[in-house]
C-alpha cells in the first residue's frame, strides 16, 4: 500500500476508494449500465473470484466504464469458477468462465469496451442471476 505523504494523497486515495464504491452501489438506475456479477461463492472464492472482482472493479473505474459491478452467490458453474456474467444494456446477459485477473482484464478491454468476442464463454443454457 502507498503511503500518504500528503492532503492531496489522501485526496486522490478518497476519490479512487468512491470510485470504487460507486461501481458496487449505482444499483438504482443499473438498467442502463453495464452490469457485472462475479460469483462470489466458496468455489468462486477459492478459484480467485475476489482477485477477479477487484481487478474488475479497479479496469472499469481508472477506464470510466459507466457500470455496476456486485457479487453474486453460485451461478452453478463450480467447474469453470470464477465465472463472471456481463450484461450490456439492452442486451443479454453473457457468463464467462474461467476468468483470471488476465482475463478480467481482457474482457473489460475487449467485449466492454471494443464488442469483440472474447473465448470462455459458458452456451446459454441458464437463466439470469436475479438480484
Amino acid at each position: 500500500m502507498d503511503k500518504i505523504k500528503s492532503l492531496a494523497d489522501l485526496k486522490k486515495k478518497r476519490d479512487a476508494i468512491q470510485g470504487s464504491l460507486n461501481l458496487r452501489e449505482n444499483g438504482d438506475n443499473s438498467e442502463s449500465m453495464i452490469q457485472i456479477k462475479v460469483a462470489m461463492a466458496t468455489c468462486g472464492i477459492a478459484a480467485g473470484a475476489k482477485q477477479v472482482m477487484e481487478t474488475l472493479i479497479e479496469q472499469c473505474s481508472s477506464k470510466k466504464i459507466d457500470a455496476v459491478v456486485t457479487q453474486t452467490g453460485c451461478m452453478g458453474y463450480c467447474y469453470a469458477e470464477p465465472t463472471v456474467e456481463i450484461t450490456k444494456p439492452g442486451q443479454d446477459p453473457i457468463v464467462f468462465g474461467h476468468v483470471s485477473v488476465e482475463k478480467a482484464k481482457e474482457l473489460v478491454e475487449k467485449y466492454i469496451l471494443n464488442n469483440e468476442m472474447v473465448e470462455g464463454i459458458i452456451p446459454q443454457n441458464y437463466q439470469s442471476i436475479d438480484k
